[in-house]
């Protein structure tokens, strides 16, 4: 496609084709300001100045033509529709060889409850800080080939919870190849798209390979809506940080290393500010090796992720849950080899009025449903114990699950997780379970990081459920490939309990 084909194309559009239809008045070609395409100039400052020029001119669509533009940092405007043609590569400089650097991060900002990744934005392959009316819209592709998936955890005092338990076993020197000191992260990037605040944002139809820390963080970010992408990447794949009025769908997101899309509320804007009103729906989330998915080879040569559990891929609210999360609704999502659908709260947040259903599950490498309320207290003084109510999980079918890990619902002496409702499940395992697992007694790890291995092999093969309060099992069915000698379900310090057409209850 040639500069003069897109641009015709995108005349020929009906407005409504495009988010913002006032954008398409203006067409700014990143060409004329100078950039080559050819994946050898440094093209950022020529897309930087189109950009600048579109809003400069009361907004307007900047174009990438088929190339491969090689690029640093790239500073989106308000009211400005960047359009990746077919064909056209935004790839991450690498500033080892490049010779050049990305933007510095944000100085200011405290980290002490949130790690380096999770607290600026600026150095990042494409970031938006207070914009508005802004959209990335495909057919391309972002590469974020000289991006980093590294940065240095939280400064946070209290090390208890900090990583997860499976790490335990690491040396000091693996867990600092994972988390660099601060000094070694400037100039380097370590997200392909980053917002902060701002609201109308509309990120549509590309490909994102190898997305650093975070493929997509957006923190603070209102009215925003991610449609249709694909996404293969070294760590984290959607992440929505304190966000409000958020809507995911049609996406794709492979993340072996890490979650595929996860909802958090931490305090990295300073304050504890819940994520809610959030959509997620007809998504695929996924753990084979990291760019099969783009290619279609979808290879599952990787079996364990750097936390040294098996590989992530999942759907996710937590773990930075400073601010809780509200009227969350995950629908009509599949999960292939990967983690299962994890609901968490451990530093103070309430979490209440989420709805999970039609959910789809095939070999699930640690428990296909768990939820946690923990006292991990990341958070200022005076941090509380958060609190897990009116939580509803429905139509979910789950195969291929490691035996190890039943669904899980895990509160905390005295404070139970409450209503929580599950209704038309049915959950397939391996099986292997033995005696001495159905004897054991775990331990209540109140401050672990949360994931459903913390508490090792648990005593029931299909439902494990401790320290909650009116809990509902409607038509709730599960086998095993081969015998398992626990029970399927067991429950413990569970209050108003109601089972029904549920085969297993005995």
């Amino acid at each position: 496609m040639t500069r003069r084909d897109l641009a015709l194309g995108l005349a020929s559009l009906p407005l409504a084709a495009l988010p913002f239809p006032a954008h398409a008045a203006r067409r700014f070609d990143v060409r004329d300001h100078g950039a080559r395409g050819d994946g050898i100039a440094i093209d950022s400052d020529a897309i930087n100045a189109a950009i600048e020029a579109a809003s400069c001119n009361g907004g307007g669509t900047v174009l990438l033509t088929r190339g491969r533009y090689l690029c640093f940092s790239i500073r989106l405007r308000s009211r400005v529709t960047l359009l990746l043609a077919e064909g056209a590569v935004i790839e991450a400089a690498d500033p080892a060889r490049h010779g050049g650097r990305y933007d510095l991060p944000e100085e200011g900002i405290d980290q002490l409850y949130q790690d380096f990744g999770h607290s600026h934005w600026h150095n990042s392959l494409i970031w938006g800080d207070d914009v508005w009316e802004v959209a990335i819209l495909g057919p391309g592709m972002i590469d974020g080939a000289g991006l980093t998936r590294d940065g240095p955890g939280a400064r946070w005092k209290r090390q208890a919870g900090e990583r997860p338990l499976s790490m335990r076993a690491m040396t000091q020197a693996q867990i600092a190849d994972l988390e660099p000191a601060a000094a070694a992260m400037a100039g380097n990037g370590n997200k392909a798209i980053a917002f902060k605040n701002g609201r109308d944002i509309r990120l549509s139809g590309f490909t994102i390979h190898k997305g650093g820390h975070f493929a997509i963080l957006a923190t603070g970010t209102q009215k925003l809506r991610i449609d249709g992408l694909a996404i293969d990447t070294d760590r984290d794949g959607i992440d929505l940080d304190c966000v409000r009025d958020v809507v995911v769908e049609r996406c794709r997101v492979n993340s072996p290393n890490d979650d595929a899309i996860v909802i958090k509320s931490s305090h990295a804007l300073g304050r504890a500010i819940a994520a809610q009103d959030i959509v997620i729906r007809d998504c695929d989330v996924s753990g084979y090796d990291m760019g099969s998915l783009i290619n279609g080879t979808r290879t599952t040569r990787q079996q364990i992720a750097p936390d040294q559990d098996r590989v992530t891929g999942r759907i996710k609210l937590g773990t930075e849950s400073n601010g809780g999360y509200r009227n969350i609704r995950i629908e009509d999502c599949r999960f292939t080899r990967c983690r299962g659908l994890a609901l968490e709260t451990v530093d103070g947040g309430v979490m209440e009025h989420i709805v999970a259903r039609r959910l789809t599950m095939r070999d699930v490498t640690t428990a296909p449903i768990f939820l946690r309320l923990g006292d991990r207290r990341r958070g200022p003084e005076g941090t509380g114990i958060g609190v897990i109510r009116h939580v509803e999980i429905s139509e979910v079918d789950a195969r291929g699950i490691d035996h190890r890990f039943p669904a899980a619902i895990a509160g905390l002496p005295g404070h139970p997780i409450r209503d929580v409702m599950l209704r038309d499940v049915h959950l397939e395992y391996d099986g292997g379970g033995t005696a001495e697992d159905a004897a054991r007694q775990p331990a209540e790890l109140a401050d672990a990081y949360p994931e459903p291995s913390m508490f090792g092999v648990l005593p029931a093969w299909a439902l494990w459920a401790r320290h909650a309060e009116r809990l509902t099992i409607e038509r709730f069915t599960a086998e095993t490939r081969t015998p398992d000698q626990r029970p399927p379900l067991l429950f413990d310090d569970v209050r108003h309990l109601t089972v029904r057409n549920t085969p297993l209850w005995r």
